[in-house]
């Protein structure tokens, strides 16, 4: 589901009202700015500011002479740049007026200045105690620190290298070129005809160098640096402009967690709407293009545009949806297969020779499942459930469940390959995360004790071996606290399911009475997701408890510990109460006359006469339906309904069209934030999927065409989200989705195991196994067709005496409505001596053949699932061969580029020098 698309070029991120931004390189700070004393005022004083009619500016002087007027400033840039209509805003700090923090402020600021930024301040036009602080990082600022953070820039178009081919296969190639043209247009690819914007411009890139400027394609100094790379730039500055005198006193993180400043964000490029249409006129800017090429409905069925997603938004969000599309695009075949292991449970419905005899059996009378008010049941009123459960339960079950365990492995080495192919294409291949900054928390918590940092060589905080695994031990000991609430909750939702059985099956309307053990199902199945949704909120506080009560040392140290907690506590929240329909429903109940009692008071619940299949796919199918409905209202009604509240205000304040003259910095100001976690409720959210659509699949095999709708809706509510609803986040960079891939491994094991267990103990594949080829009419004959299953269901019930029932158990009714007369004997699932044998009600061999069966299976299937997921990972090359080939070719031609540059660059001064020389020998002495 994604393309690597062209980006679009950069005169596209202008609007049509805003002209090209012209080639700057003025630094218009006065050195006096530089050497500001502590006597100087203070920049947050109202004398800097005017009303927002005549929009004030704090540029020096020699700027604000070049400025154009306030009022056509405006329009002229419609707040994209300074007022000027010169400085592009590359960054956004948003603060008040009445903060109490004036003075850190103050030295922040002076300290922006001299590293080189330009500012300017405006208030709000909604509210005169709001400042926006307006950034802008001239060219000698952009090229100096693109040169420390080795930042990648293009320096040569790429010559790709094309192997010579032999006469015949150059022939085939044209035919089939010819006949391709016969064929339509891939409706899922975008049409760079009508979409110019798309075309893709590739280059060698190397890391930025002033040194050797001249290497590098430089046609506009005002676009050589994109947005994203210019607001990134401008962030990393931002981490390291110091607001106090002091150790680690730095960083607008610490200044937004103190509330100096309210927020701090890089602009949207223009509105995401246009009155003339994209193929016509153009894209207005990237906004506009990713809205209607990505975030508009209409293109759902389109690849994703992942390079201009990468360009717009930054690595890091790039890959979220990169590998959100490859999920995607990877369910497709899961779907498929899970759907025609549907199909041929239907298809084969009327040939099942188990769902006949069940639907036929209306002389076999069943054991009541609950305690006196269950009446005695036929077999036969069963037969519904028993025709359902064969469509998820049939004999392609064990075949799709080795298909899943196979999909689950290619679908991660692909995914690795198809990574490291990003990687490369985005110029991630040799980039390393920077040195972390220390979190404040830590630093406050140890300042006390410092040690040399091995990498910066500098002194910083350190905590002790003793200090750091106490905390780790209380942390951990929270973790299976929070997993014994989980199963409190689950043990709950068993003593509800106990109870209502018997009063739904005393109640009066026939409808629920006749179907009481479903009716039971369902209303726990929807109290148990109401549990779920309650506890995910007390889940987040704990884990953010925990996690700072740890005290990680670092940022990403703190978000892989947060993420670890907050994965274990909703995957046990979600899945514990399916684990325990699928290994202990129905398990541990004993037998009539000999049950096993909760608090030796209520039964425990007992299966449906045609097995617990049914209970598990309901709980999945409803937990699945109403978890994803509500993440997509979560994700995106609630910022809708946020943000049109706001939209509201403002119009009853200051009129109907007041917010389409805002700037575009008031404009994403009344957006919504990114989530404080960033990507993490993204990937949650997709990760618990993955769990549901392998761990139990061999139950529910719908699950993968579930999840593709769901998935299909949700990359299009994502993008939406990032394009509309959000302020725009700042642009990051990362090689891989991080802790989560290794999750990901961990699930794909724990599936082999669950779906081992479900076929062998949920489902009957097992004793019907054993029945057909030791019991059934083909005993030893090594078949085991249809017909080998006549008599299975009268087999695998066991006989039971009415009058050897508890008197908890006594039924109130004798069944004579059933029967004419009372009922004597009734049957019930499972594999014991009759009550006149020598042992009655003992186990029967046929039993321990079933349980030998089962764990023999159970051993087999895991390993020979792990052996081919292993095959499978060792045949799969982490990365393509060409690619490697590229690689290796590319880092070649660039060494040969620039050793020609820099001969070409050493002829041109030898020229010159002798040309000069000759010169000078004419002169006159």
């Amino acid at each position: 589901m994604e393309e690597s698309s062209a980006e679009a070029p950069d005169s596209s991120s202008t609007q049509d009202d805003a002209p090209p931004l012209a080639v700057k390189d003025v630094n218009v700070l006065l050195e006096g700015e530089r050497s500001e004393g502590a006597s100087s005022p203070s920049r947050d004083d109202d004398s800097t500011l005017l009303n927002p009619g005549t929009h004030s500016s704090i540029l020096d002087d020699n700027t604000q002479t070049e400025a154009a007027p306030p009022e056509a400033g405006r329009s002229k840039s419609s707040g994209l740049c300074f007022r000027d209509g010169k400085c592009r805003i590359d960054y956004i700090l948003v603060y008040r007026k009445s903060s109490s923090q004036a003075e850190k402020r103050e030295v922040f600021e002076r300290n922006m200045r001299a590293e080189g930024l330009q500012m300017e301040k405006e208030s709000s036009v909604t509210n005169s105690d709001v400042i926006f602080l307006k950034l802008h990082a001239p060219w000698d600022v952009l090229c100096r620190y693109a040169e420390l953070m080795n930042i990648r820039m293009p320096f040569r178009r790429k010559i790709f290298y094309m192997q010579r081919r032999h006469k015949f296969m150059s022939r085939m190639e044209k035919r089939m070129n010819k006949f391709r043209g016969w064929l339509p247009r891939k409706p899922m690819k975008f049409d760079n005809d009508t979409l110019p914007d798309l075309e893709e411009n590739e280059s060698f890139t190397a890391p930025f160098s002033r040194s050797r400027i001249h290497h590098f394609i430089i046609h506009n100094k005002d676009t050589f640096f994109n947005n994203a790379t210019r607001s990134r730039i401008v962030h990393h500055i931002l981490q390291r402009v110091r607001y106090e005198e002091g150790k680690n006193k730095m960083g607008i993180n610490r200044l937004l967690s103190n509330s100096s400043y309210e927020a701090a964000f890089p602009l949207h490029e223009g509105s995401y709407r246009s009155k003339n249409s994209i193929r016509t006129h153009g894209a207005e800017n990237h906004r506009h293009l990713l809205y209607e090429c990505w975030a508009w409905w209409g293109v759902w069925y389109k690849y994703q545009p992942l390079d201009l997603i990468r360009r717009y938004f930054g690595e890091k969000i790039g890959l979220y949806f990169a590998w959100l599309g490859w999920y995607t695009g990877m369910l497709f075949p899961a779907a498929l297969v899970g759907l025609l292991v549907f199909l041929y449970g239907v298809f084969t419905l009327e040939h099942c020779q188990v769902s006949k005899e069940i639907c036929q059996a209306t002389d076999i009378i069943m054991c009541p499942i609950c305690d006196q008010y269950c009446p005695y049941l036929r077999l036969s009123d069963s037969c519904i459930y028993a025709k359902v459960t064969h469509l998820f339960d049939n004999g392609a079950t064990v075949f799709f469940a080795v298909f899943m365990a196979v999909w689950a492995t290619v679908f991660l080495e692909f995914w690795k390959r198809r990574r490291a192919v990003l990687a490369y294409d985005w110029d991630l291949i040799d980039w390393e995360e920077e040195e972390e900054e220390i979190r404040p928390q830590f630093e406050a918590k140890y300042s006390k004790k410092e040690r040399m940092n091995p990498i910066s060589g500098k002194p910083e905080p350190y905590q002790a071996f003793t200090d750091k695994y106490s905390r780790l031990i209380v942390s951990t000991s929270g973790i299976f606290f929070m997993i014994l609430v989980v199963i409190a909750a689950v043990f709950g939702i068993v003593v509800y399911r106990v109870v209502t059985v018997s009063t739904f099956a005393a109640f009066g309307w026939a409808l629920i009475r006749n179907n009481s053990q479903v009716a039971t199902t369902g209303t726990a199945v929807c109290i148990n997701f109401c549990i779920i949704m309650l506890l995910n909120v007390l889940y987040e506080k704990v884990a953010l408890l925990l996690t700072n009560l740890e005290q990680p040392r670092t940022e990403s140290e703190w978000e892989n510990s947060f993420t670890l907690k907050m994965f274990l506590f909703q995957f046990v929240n979600l899945n514990s109460s399916t684990f325990y329909i699928a290994f202990f429903l129905g398990r541990f109940t004993g037998r009539p006359g000999a049950y096993l009692r909760l608090l030796n008071r209520w039964k425990l619940e007992e299966c449906h006469p045609s097995g617990c299949l049914i209970d598990l796919c309901m709980q999945m199918g409803i937990i699945m339906v109403l978890k994803q409905t509500w993440n997509n209202f979560m994700e995106l009604g609630y910022p809708l309904i946020q943000n049109w509240w706001t939209r509201r205000r403002l119009r009853r304040e200051h009129g109907p069209k007041a917010k389409s003259s805002f700037p575009q910095w008031e404009r994403d100001y009344n957006l919504q934030p990114m989530n404080a976690y960033g990507l993490f409720d993204e990937y949650l959210e997709m990760i618990l999927q993955f769990g549901f659509t392998t761990i139990f699949v061999a139950a529910f095999p719908l699950a993968p065409l579930l999840a593709l709708l769901n998935n299909i809706i949700e990359i299009r509510l994502d993008a939406y989200k990032f394009v509309t609803q959000w302020r725009r986040p700042l642009p990051s960079q990362a090689k891989d989705i991080g802790i989560w891939y290794g999750i990901l491994e961990g699930i794909g094991i724990l599936s082999v195991i669950t779906n081992a267990f479900v076929i062998a103990v949920t489902s009957d594949f097992i004793p019907r196994l054993v029945y057909a080829y030791k019991y059934g009419p083909c005993a030893g004959q090594g078949r085991a067709w249809e017909r080998c299953m006549m008599g299975y269901v009268n087999a695998s019930l066991s006989v039971f005496r009415v009058s050897d029932f508890e008197r908890k158990s006594q039924p109130r009714t004798n069944g004579s409505e059933l029967l004419g007369e009372a009922v004597k004997f009734c049957r019930y699932r499972d594999y014991r001596e009759p009550p006149d044998s020598a042992e009655p009600y003992s186990y029967t061999l046929q039993f321990w053949h079933v349980l030998a069966a089962r764990l023999a299976f159970i051993i087999v299937f895991e390993h020979m699932v792990f052996a081919i997921k292993t095959l499978i990972a060792y045949l799969i090359p982490d990365l393509p061969k060409d690619l490697r080939d590229r690689m290796r070719r590319e880092k070649y031609l660039i060494q040969e580029m620039m050793y020609e540059a820099e001969l070409e660059r050493l002829q041109k001064e030898k020229n010159e020098r002798k040309r000069k020389d000759r010169a000078h020998h004419k002169e006159w002495p």
